[in-house]
């Protein structure tokens, strides 16, 4: 996989995904709709992890700032 996620779009996945953990887990968002953006909050994690997101490929989007020599 070639990474196609710049610093600034991890950082702005970590700090959504923490945020809707902390409004699920103190009641604030609850039901289908809390479940459903714990998961994509997960998601958020798990591609900020590996740098890549397969949404970006099928649209063609690169956010990493690679530097060519």
């Amino acid at each position: 996989m070639k990474k196609n996620m710049g610093n600034l779009d991890r950082i702005l996945r970590i700090v959504f995904a923490l945020a809707m953990a902390i409004l699920y887990f103190s009641n604030i968002i609850t039901g289908v709709l809390g479940v459903v953006l714990l998961v994509v909050a997960g998601i958020f994690v798990l591609t900020s992890l590996v740098s890549f997101c397969p949404l970006y490929t099928l649209m063609g989007l690169n956010t990493c700032d690679s530097k060519k020599k």
